[in-house]
């Protein structure tokens, strides 16, 4: 089998995808695609790329496409991704899924009908962190988890305000579906994604609103979300994520799961990107707490982890399956604070 020729759709987040499949050695990035001339353009001459296309429907049938990544606003991951599998390509989308789980349902039984993969781009599992922390959980280190507690709060944080970001229509909500998303995915997937049975949550919006009011910007979603999920395993969670909240640091991340024989605890320091992790186990009548030095086999990245999953003929590590179960739990958030009740899910 040669190289995968690999497309990449939007040129904001997109970009990352693209270098990243430049340096993969089973990989070649063929064909980009933006509405954008000018970034288009600038682009494509940076990246050393001759096929670019301002139509999706035109890449899809000409470029000879293996796999595509969709990186766009929200409100078209679910159209492109299900265009992209129906002309036959894999699909790395961002992250999130959609911009709601009926969305996210769709795409999947477009991806099983073509019997391509469907990734998601979670990447914050996507580090040598992280993967340390999983095999930890999965060798039962820290026995059953059965609470945890996944953050990211920004002090001031706003998207600009009239942009898509704030649009419900086009983004699907704000920090929950923006930033929590990621943290909420990092906590299930170290949890084995256990199944939702119900979802309590509340939004706020006291920060943001007044500002797009004085600036005459539209601004319909939160800028704050907070949720209790609760598991057929019996495990709960708590979800959090704000874009503008009154805390010291300028970023708070912190994914924080707890078992019967220990626990383990990723964070961000100095309120920025650089991450520590702790175990805390019990062993007899003793305590410890052991710090993540380093692990010394490397995490793959997301990208290149889609394209080893296609080489390799398997499921992507972040599939379809996962990204639609967090967007039901998103849903269930949303769907609490407008309710104001508890919702319920059926189990299998």
């Amino acid at each position: 089998m040669g190289k995968l020729r690999m497309g990449v759709v939007g040129l904001g987040m997109g970009m990352a995808h693209a270098q990243s499949y430049q340096s993969h050695p089973g990989a070649e990035l063929v064909a980009l695609c933006d509405t954008d001339a000018g970034k288009l353009a600038q682009q494509a001459a940076a990246l050393g790329v001759d096929q670019t296309y301002a139509s999706t429907d035109e890449m899809f049938a000409k470029a000879g496409l293996d796999a595509v990544s969709i990186a766009v606003p929200n409100k078209f991951h679910a159209p492109l991704t299900i265009a992209a599998l129906k002309a036959g390509h894999h699909v790395l989308c961002e992250k999130p899924m959609a911009r709601s789980a009926r969305e996210a349902e769709r795409m999947l039984e477009a991806a099983r009908k073509a019997g391509r993969n469907l990734m998601i781009n979670f990447s914050f599992r996507f580090s040598d962190m992280s993967y340390a922390l999983k095999e930890q959980v999965d060798a039962g280190v820290v026995g059953d988890i059965y609470f945890g507690r996944t953050v990211w709060h920004r002090r001031r944080g706003l998207p600009g305000l009239g942009g898509w970001f704030g649009i419900k229509e086009l983004s699907g909500g704000g920090p929950l579906i923006d930033l929590g998303v990621h943290r909420l995915d990092l906590a299930l997937w170290l949890m084995g994604y256990p199944e939702p049975v119900a979802v309590t949550g509340s939004t706020y919006d006291p920060i943001a609103r007044p500002m797009a009011s004085k600036q005459r910007r539209k601004f319909d979603v939160e800028d704050l979300a907070c949720g209790l999920v609760k598991f057929a395993n019996g495990a709960t969670l708590v979800l959090e994520a704000s874009w503008a909240l009154n805390i010291p640091e300028n970023e708070q991340m912190i994914t924080s799961l707890y078992g019967t024989r220990g626990a383990v605890v990723q964070r961000n320091l100095g309120g920025g990107y650089e991450f520590e992790a702790e175990l805390y186990t019990e062993e007899g009548d003793s305590h410890f707490t052991k710090k993540l030095e380093w692990r010394s086999a490397g995490a793959p990245s997301s990208y290149h982890e889609f394209v080893n999953s296609i080489l390799e003929k398997r499921e992507p590590i972040a599939t379809g399956e996962h990204g639609l179960k967090v967007m039901k739990i998103l849903d269930g958030i949303y769907r609490s604070a407008a309710t104001g009740r508890e919702v319920r899910y059926r189990t299998r």
